[in-house]
């Protein structure tokens, strides 16, 4: 079968204030601080790549749908990074919330699914925009290995042990049917990979020490349309 042809985890802790540096990174923050924290850096990366120097926390809010107020309880309990009437600088909240969310640098991902989705999330910005790099490629499908990607090539699934170890893989990105995604999760896992984002309908078993973010358009429209109800 070829995988090509479909179309987080957080703990609780707060972080200690003082001269606008971090809290201690042994803290883990709460899933809604975590989730929201991420909101803003999706928000902040994209305001830059359009040119935004700055942004207020009122410019967020309406990004994001999260109450000013709390933007700024948010962030204010990581350190002073605004200034009254002006706003937030942008650089320097990006880096700050990549250093908060332990993100910052580079994390390498192998990708599942050579097929339309496959592709089209390989030569996106999306994933690079936040330090994450496409280093691997698998399918099943005989006529897909070898192919090149971008500057990337299709590799069997026999490799993937063998890679996972070569690239520092930390991600495994499943863009494949949802009859596939459990298999694939299986050897994931086996390899080592902690963290798998799961483009499939898959309700995929891990280890309770494996994160898996399922990401459906389905759910994001609920999402956006309750917003619109109410």
């Amino acid at each position: 079968m070829s995988f090509g042809d479909v179309a987080t985890k957080a703990g609780g802790g707060g972080a200690q204030q003082g001269d606008g540096g971090l809290g201690p990174l042994s803290d883990r923050l709460s899933l809604g601080v975590a989730a929201r924290l991420s909101r803003y850096l999706q928000v902040l990366t994209q305001a830059r790549k359009m040119g935004k120097e700055t942004i207020s926390s009122q410019e967020l809010s309406e990004y994001t749908h999260v109450n000013s107020t709390q933007i700024r309880r948010d962030l204010s309990g990581f350190g002073k990074f605004g200034k009254r009437g002006v706003g937030y600088n942008v650089d320097s909240l990006v880096s700050q919330i990549r250093k908060i969310l332990r993100t910052s640098g580079q994390h390498n991902i192998a990708l599942f699914g050579a097929g339309h989705l496959g592709r089209a999330i390989a030569s996106s910005d999306i994933f690079a925009d936040h330090g994450f790099r496409v280093v691997a490629i698998f399918d099943t499908a005989q006529e897909k290995i070898g192919e090149k990607v971008g500057s990337t090539t299709v590799r069997h699934t026999d490799d993937l042990k063998q890679i996972v170890e070569e690239e520092d893989i930390v991600v495994g990105v499943l863009a494949v049917p949802t009859a596939a995604a459990q298999g694939l999760a299986d050897l994931l896992v086996d390899a080592g990979v902690k963290i798998i984002f799961n483009y499939s309908e898959a309700l995929l078993q891990v280890p309770p020490e494996v994160t898996v973010h399922t990401s459906s358009p389905a759910v994001d429209l609920l999402y956006a349309l309750y917003f619109y109800l109410t």
